[in-house]
């Protein structure tokens, strides 16, 4: 790679529909493990907006437009290739009751960040329940445990009585107009209206930043979570679930493919439906500080690795965030397809990274957030953003993004010197 001019000299005099082109063409290429003309940067603002446009965190998600606003505002000062702002709305979790995430105004206080509230919905004890009927359990255990405003769900009859066509509605359906049941109904409903009303806003989002050049975000938009997580995240929570592989292993590892399956038909019908070919997995538990090795060949990777695969197979690349450090693990990661996924790395060593999959998959990330906080010399930025360029990117292959996907906190003037540094020195010469 060579030197280029500053980056606010390189696209000069462009107009939105050629530059939209242009990074279009040259995140496409990155993915399918080609160079493109220069390194694509990826920039997930997160609440870096709002820090931006001096307003609270629950400001950002009362006041969509001036959410908006303060995206475009970004998106133009530094230029990415792709872009996107803050994690959905609470809005939906608020009308059910949501025990497991807290928002800003929703649990915290204005200008607090979100969070994963873990809490152990599932039971050991619940296993054969779940396992002898997924969908019953989650309508009539789970959801009432996990939502305060649907614990009237808990009053339905195994939904398995509505099979029984005429006789079901003879016997049940009575139920219907029960007063916790209504408002479980409201209040489902409610969210349903709420999450309709936030895609049109994304939507809008995407078209308004199509209009200044930059192309939609899409690879956000199906979410699954490899089998181990799942029945961690939202079920088991952590103490649960290593408790499980010690105690409960088979069950564990039927639950495992038991979710497996349900999340492939929703992925693969999803994306049909829809014409993303994305596919978003972000991995918690599997990485080296969380399981030994043996653990992870029994109970994470193999689920995981079968679910890429089929994903895969149904013509949807998965774009999978390795939380955490993967460094002992990424030898597996060699043994998926080439060019036919792409891998987000958090603390990983990005430079490892690279050599041991850089030919299997695209690597997005390399940057730090401690390195764009204040306290940090523009030097410092410049010098491993150069490496990053030479190095990570040597080949093509390679997005340019921080390791957190999320800039809250950090200096407006470094993330300057970074995305100005990666055009500068992400030019691919030859």
């Amino acid at each position: 790679m060579s030197a280029a001019p500053a980056s606010f000299e390189v696209d000069v005099g462009k107009a939105p529909e050629q530059l939209l082109v242009e990074r279009q063409q040259r995140v496409s290429d990155a993915l399918q493990l080609k160079k493109p003309d220069r390194v694509p940067l990826l920039m997930g603002m997160g609440y870096k907006l709002a820090e931006m446009g001096g307003i609270t965190k629950q400001t950002l998600y009362e006041n969509p437009e001036k959410a908006q606003e303060l995206l475009e505002k970004a998106a133009l000062r530094y230029k990415p290739d792709l872009i996107f702002g803050h994690w959905h709305t609470p809005k939906p979790s608020m009308a059910v009751g949501d025990r497991m995430t807290k928002w800003p105004g929703y649990g915290l206080g204005p200008n607090g960040s979100f969070q994963f509230n873990e809490q152990e919905f599932m039971k050991a004890e619940d296993y054969d329940e779940f396992l002898e009927d997924p969908a019953d359990w989650a309508i009539r255990v789970y959801t009432p445990r996990a939502f305060s405003a649907c614990e009237g769900l808990s009053l339905l009859p195994p939904l398995g009585m509505w099979l029984f066509g005429y006789y079901n509605i003879l016997i049940n359906y009575q139920l219907l107009t029960i007063p916790p049941v209504v408002s479980a109904f409201e209040a489902l409903y409610k969210a349903a209206q709420h999450q309709s009303e936030w895609l049109n806003q994304a939507m809008d989002s995407a078209k308004r930043l199509a209009a200044l050049g930059f192309p939609p975000f899409t690879m956000l938009s199906i979410l699954v979570e490899a089998p181990f997580d799942f029945m961690s995240d939202t079920l088991r929570g952590m103490r649960g679930i290593f408790l499980d592989m010690m105690r409960i292993p088979e069950k564990l590892l039927a639950a495992e493919e038991k979710v497996k399956r349900f999340q492939l038909k929703y992925a693969i019908s999803t994306s049909k439906a829809t014409g993303i070919p994305f596919v978003f997995i972000p991995l918690h538990r599997g990485s080296d500080g969380f399981m030994s090795l043996e653990q992870f060949e029994r109970f994470y990777w193999p689920q995981l690795k079968d679910m890429m695969l089929q994903l895969i197979d149904a013509g949807i690349t998965p774009w999978v965030y390795y939380e955490g450090v993967w460094d002992q693990r990424l030898k597996y990661l060699a043994e998926l397809p080439k060019g036919k996924s792409v891998g987000s790395f958090q603390d990983s060593d990005i430079f490892k990274v690279k050599e041991v999959v850089g030919d299997t998959m695209c690597i997005m990330g390399g940057m730090p957030l401690t390195y764009l906080k204040p306290g940090r010399s523009p030097a410092e930025v410049r010098e491993l953003t150069h490496r990053l360029c030479e190095e990570v990117g040597k080949g093509g292959g390679f997005i340019m993004a921080n390791n957190v996907m999320e800039l809250e906190g950090c200096d407006e003037d470094l993330i300057q010197v970074w995305t100005d540094a990666t055009r500068e020195f992400g030019v691919y010469s030859d």
